[in-house]
Order: structure tokens, then C-alpha cells, then sequence
């Protein structure tokens, strides 16, 4: 019986990884377009399907979402991203509110 539901388990947690990389590219597509309301959506559902099954979202999607108003964040339209030091700052315009990330050596 607890084999059954394990199997299972992974089965959602994969299913639930594969979706989140879909809503994601899915709000990259919209943000494109400029449908910024459809793209924050899409962050906000991939966000909750990773809570609801304790996915951790890829790090390649981590910093495409601002931290504080988890709005999709699009350089150019409505965020604005520097380096400062060893250091990517990006502003987001909506919530006024600065990420940091570190470079790292490569």
C-alpha cells in the first residue's frame, strides 16, 4: 500500500515540475506581447502548484520573478536590472523594491 502512494507522489511531484516550467515559458510568451497581467498569473499559479507539492521552482526561473509583488519581470518594460560590484540588481517598477543576486565565478 505505501509503495503505491509513494510512486504516486513522485509522479505529482514530476508532473507538478513539468507544469511549473510551462506556466513560466507560457509568461514569458505573454510578457513578450505585452500582456503583463496574463504573465503575472502564470507566475502566481506556478508559484502555488510549487508550494502545493514542495517542488522547489528551477533556478533558471527563480529570477524571473520579483521576490516581493511576484510579478513577472521583463527588463526593459518593468524592471530594470544593473551590476553593481559583484552584484545583479534588478529593480522591479512595480512594487519600487530591489533583488540582488551574486556573480558568481565561473
Amino acid at each position: 500500500m505505501s509503495k503505491g502512494k509513494s510512486r504516486n507522489k513522485k509522479q505529482q511531484k514530476k508532473i507538478a515540475k513539468n507544469r511549473i516550467i510551462k506556466l513560466f515559458n507560457l509568461a514569458e510568451e505573454y510578457a513578450l506581447s505585452g500582456r503583463l497581467k496574463f504573465s503575472d498569473r502564470y507566475v502566481f499559479l506556478a508559484r502555488k502548484l510549487s508550494m502545493r507539492y514542495l517542488v522547489p521552482i528551477p533556478p533558471k526561473y527563480k529570477r524571473r520573478f520579483c521576490k516581493n509583488c511576484y510579478t513577472y519581470l521583463l527588463p526593459g518594460k518593468n524592471c530594470r536590472v544593473r551590476i553593481n560590484g559583484k552584484k545583479i540588481v534588478t529593480y522591479c517598477h512595480n512594487c519600487k523594491k530591489y533583488t540582488r543576486f551574486p556573480i558568481r565565478n565561473i
